[in-house]
């Protein structure tokens, strides 16, 4: 049980007169007056948690026992030990003595936070036009069930069908209006290395799947290099406006990286070739399984970062082995090491719980734990604002009751941008 301890208890009846009054009385005699609270639609205001265990994951890797977690105004202002930190008049109090306060889990692949039906991301091999943030949409039924499972941001992609299927973007998992969700536009640049694409029409071989992203790609750069020239003065010719491959201008200045569906051996080497080293594109390995871990030293001479599931073991049948993907890219030294859920394919609720089956199958709990929050923060590039506990970041909270990595724990409360978005002593969903 989380107790909470509000400023001026009977504001909310005071505000309500005559006929709202009673409406209100009669909503809760129906509902249960506990419905009201379910979800804070309303500034966040001035919260403190009262935790038993802060797990910051910040770059020192502090965990404070006995803590307080001062929010304001839907930003941290300050971690420490409960007989360090004075909580000022004008707080809410969340007692959370006996639970794990973690960061709000991140998810470098979702296709639920906005209604892909509106998008459709199948007309060519490579679609550099399109974009997914016109179809993200606040509170959702999948969204409500994501945070309810302690996830607080994703990144909103397009499918895998094909070889290129346009912008991702980085969305919060709680927001009133899309602004309000929306991290970065565009949050990535989706590309299929292979694997999907290869249904395509009539079926397309891998050399001209290659070939076709690459030549998309090497469009897009000169596009880009024209405009840079202009804007330096090298030039003085200003290049015609291209809405097609204006889009690709912050990939290659690095300020968003490239997401690549990319898994099994030979089409990961091709990925990292390709797109990390000869481009020079900031990249998200994502998927990353079958036997794709055997490329272990040659990603840890990049700066990529890996994102391994939903799959989390392979059969190798040539030794009879049975391997954890997460456990043997962590042995061959990628450290960059982060968890998926491709979500609807593995419901958004349960990435902790992929995270605890590589753990059952050789990684080990607080990497993978990492794995779920700083990581991807930092491949999505949006580490400044969230991925770990820290003064001046978001408010982006779940408070569990033991590590979020034992599927014996729950989230009992989620907390966005300083708001509580999810309750379970309110309406738990599972």
């Amino acid at each position: 049980m989380i107790a909470y301890y509000p400023l001026r208890s009977c504001n909310t009846f005071n505000n309500f007169l005559g006929v709202r009054a009673l409406a209100l009385l009669l909503g809760f005699a129906i509902f249960g007056a506990g419905i009201v609270r379910a979800e804070d639609s309303g500034k966040s205001g001035r919260i403190a948690v009262r935790a038993g265990k802060v797990i910051t994951m910040d770059k020192d890797d502090v965990v404070v026992n006995n803590a307080v977690i001062l929010i304001k105004d839907g930003k941290i202002v300050r971690v420490g030990e409960a007989s360090k930190v004075k909580i000022p008049q004008g707080y809410r109090v969340i007692d959370a003595l006996d639970r794990w306060v973690v960061p709000g889990l991140i998810d470098c692949h979702n296709h639920t936070a906005g209604s892909l039906m509106d998008l459709n991301d199948m007309v060519y091999l490579t679609n550099p036009g399109l974009r997914t943030l016109e179809t993200v949409m606040p509170e959702s039924e999948n969204i409500k069930q994501g945070r309810a499972g302690g996830v607080t941001s994703v990144l909103l992609i397009p499918g895998s069908g094909t070889n290129m299927s346009g912008f991702g973007t980085v969305t919060k998992m709680g927001g009133d209006t899309v602004d309000d969700m929306v991290m970065r536009s565009p949050g990535s640049l989706k590309i299929a290395q292979a694997g999907n694409p290869e249904w395509y029409w009539f079926g397309v071989g891998r050399s001209y799947m290659n070939y076709n992203t690459r030549q998309t790609l090497l469009k897009a750069k000169a596009y880009h290099e024209s405009w840079e020239a202009f804007e330096s003065g090298d030039s003085a010719v200003e290049p015609d406006y291209n809405p097609i491959f204006a889009g690709f201008r912050g990939l290659f200045s690095r300020e968003f990286p490239v997401s690549v569906h990319t898994q099994i051996y030979q089409v990961l080497m091709t990925t990292v070739d390709m797109l990390t080293k000869k481009l020079k594109l900031r990249t998200v390995l994502d998927h990353c399984t079958f036997d794709a871990f055997k490329l272990a030293p040659l990603v840890t001479k990049t700066d990529a970062y890996t994102v391994n599931g939903p799959r989390q073991f392979w059969f190798d049948r040539s030794q009879r082995k049975m391997n954890g993907n997460a456990a043997r890219w962590w042995q061959g030294g990628v450290h960059k090491l982060g968890i998926n859920t491709d979500a609807p394919v593995i419901p958004q609720e349960e990435l902790p719980y992929q995270a605890a089956m590589a753990c059952w199958y050789g990684w080990l709990p607080y990497p993978a734990l990492r794995g779920l929050t700083r990581i991807p923060s930092e491949a999505l590039m949006v580490d400044k604002r969230i991925g770990s506990i820290e003064v001046g970041k978001d408010a982006d909270l779940g408070i569990w009751t033991g590590d979020p990595i034992d599927p014996r724990s729950s989230c009992e409360l989620t907390i966005i941008d300083g708001r509580i978005v999810y309750d379970a002593d309110v309406r738990r969903r599972f």
